[in-house]
């Protein structure tokens, strides 16, 4: 059994459901520009590049860390007001 992994955002979630979403969001044309790697660019496919990406830990790093940034640019876009100033009330 596996021991539970608060502090890390992409525990439970497959490669493949990670790939399929960055697919969605950027589509391959973007995927292959933020990422410049083959399977990506030249006939690109979600087995094709998850067998690539399985076998080639630095290109995954990669697709992780663009997927983290994709999961926070959209929460923050959700939420425009998280992490801003608190407003100051007028004085009467």
């Amino acid at each position: 059994m596996t021991a539970p992994q608060p502090n890390n955002p992409l525990h439970g979630l497959t490669l493949e459901r990670i790939l399929n979403e960055l697919v969605a969001c950027y589509g391959w044309a973007a995927l292959g520009r933020q990422i410049d790697i083959r399977c990506f660019n030249h006939e690109p496919g979600i087995a094709s590049s998850l067998k690539f990406l399985r076998r080639t830990p630095w290109a995954r790093e990669k697709v992780e860390a663009l997927y983290l940034h994709m999961v926070r640019s959209n929460a923050a876009q959700r939420h425009p007001t998280h992490g801003a100033a608190p407003r100051s009330t007028p004085k009467a």
